[in-house]
């Protein structure tokens, strides 16, 4: 049985990357257009945690 910590060659942490820049990035837009919001500075937060533990995982080859 396999690990979830293992990475799987098959798995792509760039392409994962780019999802999490890309849904950042929207949700910082719409943040900008509807003023602060608990919910959507949670996702935002959520998100940099994501992105940092896929660096971590990749030694930072991302």
């Amino acid at each position: 049985m396999e690990t979830p910590n293992k990475v799987k060659p098959e798995s792509n942490p760039a392409e994962a990357e780019a999802h999490i820049k890309s849904a950042h990035q929207i949700l910082k837009a719409l943040q900008e257009k509807i003023g602060m919001h608990p919910e959507i500075g949670s996702a935002i937060t959520k998100l940099e945690m994501a992105l940092n533990v896929l660096a971590i995982k990749t030694g930072g080859v991302l």
